[in-house]
């Protein structure tokens, strides 16, 4: 594995870059289990837009350290909101909002790491994520209603994870879910055991970088736009437009050469610095 080369590190967010590309971003607030605050929210959308114009970056890791991947809200924020009036919590919730989609949009392969538990805005970073691995040991809780909330933020991203069903159980009861249960109601998609984590990780990094760039970011912008329900007409040009245009690019072209004259893409074995 590439030796990581830091790129910012602040007292919440850390986040570094290896000679692939691969960059893993950290949260970095242990003391409170990771949860959100302010200045998290910011760095994470603020982080994940960059990363998503950056034409070095290949894969995205999205972990945390610590024994919780993310507690969700930290009470001290949430004591701050319920202060607020409509108003104020309106944009709160709009950053919120703009920090979930900056990394569920990012063209970019997102990968979670999940070590430990998640609860509330935590399974939305999993659920976000385009791929999730967790450990045996993590945990899972859409847990707003507790506290005589609800999860309407992330709402979308469970609901689109794991469908409408398990998503209304998940928030109506707050359930707390094993990693068993998350993998066979698709929160996650690999559970391995805890030592076995980072190298779950590590190979499925390896698997996005033996892919396009381009072809992982055309993917994520047309998947976006397809819902579960009939191939309509629309959806049927919408995927024949695609694929002609995404044909004569400079990338398919090099993809389809290299599997003819069977080596390795360029895009495989182009270091960036």
């Amino acid at each position: 594995m590439s030796e990581a080369r830091p790129m910012r590190e602040e007292s919440h967010l850390i986040v570094e870059r290896d000679a692939r590309g691969v960059v893993r971003v950290t949260l970095h607030r242990p003391a409170v289990l990771n949860a959100f605050d302010e200045a998290l929210i910011a760095g994470l959308a603020e982080t994940f837009q960059a990363l998503g114009s950056d034409p070095a970056v290949r894969v995205i890791v999205l972990q945390s350290q610590g024994r919780s991947f993310c507690a969700g809200a930290d009470i001290d924020w949430m004591r701050r909101a319920a202060a607020n009036d409509q108003a104020a919590n309106l944009e709160d919730a709009r950053r919120f909002a703009n920090m979930m989609a900056a990394i569920h949009d990012c063209p970019k392969p997102v990968v979670a790491r999940i070590q430990g538990g998640a609860y509330g805005g935590g399974v939305g970073l999993a659920c976000a994520a385009d791929i999730a691995i967790a450990s045996e040991h993590a945990k899972f809780s859409v847990s707003e209603a507790r506290f005589g909330i609800l999860p309407a933020v992330i709402g979308p991203y469970v609901v689109n994870a794991v469908g409408p069903r398990q998503a209304r159980r998940l928030a109506l009861g707050c359930t707390v879910v094993g990693a068993a249960e998350a993998l066979a109601i698709g929160l996650v998609q690999q559970v391995v055991a805890a030592e076995q984590l980072d190298a779950a990780v590590e190979q499925c990094i390896g698997e996005l970088l033996a892919s396009g760039p381009g072809a992982q970011a055309e993917i994520k912008a047309l998947f976006a736009q397809l819902g579960v329900g009939p191939v309509t007409p629309q959806v049927r040009e919408l995927t024949a437009q695609t694929i002609s245009r995404v044909r004569s690019t400079s990338e398919a072209r090099e993809g389809f050469a290299a599997f003819l004259e069977k080596r390795p893409a360029r895009w495989r074995a182009e270091p960036h610095a």
